[in-house]
């Protein structure tokens, strides 16, 4: 099984090569965005390398010091970004052609070395080594897991510059034994909300109030600063959109890693997402922000469940808010308020997020009955298991609301 990882690393730049870097950053995203021009012409637009290619190759190459590869990777994010458009488009959905503003640069095996405390890296005049600002050799770290392993190949990295600093963050890769897949084992059902980032059929709760605290927050500031109309202020609005970011990345990954560690506590190979695509048409009071956050939710959990040979599924979210996951009874009045779930006919009361979560899990349990190996035997809660009939095990349940609740972790 391969197994892909990318590693943040800080670097340690002198000065006049860091004015090397941030002209071959400057030179880069002019090519890109150059490329972008060249691909439209009026409602077309073009998304084929081969022919990009063609028809921009000898221009940057003429209009720019770029390395070979540069130029290349330039086209090749330029491309990406355009797919990306053009499936919006064939959706009906708005998006505008990408420009590339932020600033970074692509690098490979061919314009750069990687060693194991520094990095030469191809610039408009040259090579310049970059040294690698390291943490505790003593702590266990992705550096350790996956930069400085034997067993993980470097297969290129991105060059970024934020917050006056210099990260390369590298992607390693390596093939490894696949975990071993139990016949059968339990589903973790995950519901995804606005007050609620997650909530699992274990009954534990990450909030999402942060992360809407953070987003006003950075709003309020990139409007205060976009009225000034200055140059300074428009660099600022650039660093604070990339801090916000980070910031919601960096929690994302978290939670992810605190949302698989679940899995793993609980013996669940199998977790159930609900559905994302019209996500943000279910929820009336999502905006894309959330749509982004749930969809980079699910790509985390799906990479670092995959390693721990845990499965991760969509299933469709229909009446799962509506549904009493003890009796099955399914009415809209079942659930009086945003948090509260009363069912009409048994009469069972509960968080409706936590309610959702354990329907979303018996929805894939339903899925997978019948089916030959692996196939889940239940829904796992906090006190016991959850089957297509019922609690085959410990019928008290509790849910722990407010764990995980705040941004800066447990």
């Amino acid at each position: 099984m391969e197994v892909r990882r990318t590693v943040p690393v800080k670097l340690d730049v002198a000065d006049s090569d860091a004015d090397l870097l941030h002209e071959t950053i400057r030179q880069f995203l002019d090519a890109a965005n150059y490329v972008v021009d060249a691909a439209c012409d009026g409602e077309w637009v073009e998304t084929r390398k081969s022919v990009l290619h063609d028809e921009t190759y000898s221009e940057v190459r003429d209009r720019t010091e770029l390395h070979s590869n540069h130029v290349q990777s330039a086209r090749d994010r330029a491309v990406d970004a355009l797919k990306s458009v053009v499936a919006k488009w064939s959706k009906g959905e708005y998006a505008s052609l990408p420009t590339f503003t932020m600033p970074s640069v692509e690098y490979n095996q061919r314009n750069a070395t990687f060693n194991a405390d520094h990095a030469t890296l191809s610039t408009v005049e040259g090579r310049i080594t970059a040294e690698y600002v390291l943490p505790d050799e003593s702590r266990d770290t992705p550096h350790s897991q996956y930069l400085f392993s034997d067993e993980y190949e470097t297969t290129g990295a991105t060059l970024h510059y934020r917050n006056g600093e210099f990260f390369l963050h590298v992607r390693t890769k390596a093939d490894v034994d696949a975990p071993e897949q139990p016949e059968n084992g339990t589903v973790l059902g995950v519901d995804l909300g606005i007050e609620n980032l997650a909530v699992t059929s274990t009954g534990t709760f990450w909030t999402g109030d942060g992360l809407d605290h953070w987003r006003t927050e950075y709003v309020e500031r990139r409007r205060s600063l976009q009225e000034c109309g200055t140059r300074w202020a428009h660099e600022n609005v650039q660093s604070v959109g990339r801090k916000e970011t980070g910031r919601f990345e960096q929690y994302l990954h978290r939670v992810a890693n605190e949302l698989v560690g679940e899995a793993v506590e609980h013996g669940c190979p199998h977790i159930a997402f609900e559905r994302l695509t019209d996500i943000c048409d279910r929820m009336p009071r999502a905006r894309k922000f959330h749509e982004w956050a749930f969809n980079r939710l699910y790509e985390n959990v799906s990479y670092k469940a995959e390693a721990r040979g845990i499965s991760v599924e969509q299933v469709n979210p229909r009446y799962t808010s509506q549904r009493c996951s003890t009796c099955g009874f399914t009415v809209e009045a079942n659930r009086p308020s945003q948090d509260s779930f009363c069912c009409q006919s048994c009469g069972y009361q509960n968080h409706a997020d936590y309610n959702a979560a354990k329907n979303i899990g018996l929805k894939l349990l339903r899925s997978q009955i019948g089916t030959e190996g692996g196939a889940p035997v239940g829904v796992r809660l906090n006190s016991g298991m959850l089957n297509t009939s019922g609690l085959t095990s410990a019928p008290s349940e509790s849910v722990r609301v407010g764990v995980h609740a705040e941004c800066h972790g447990r």
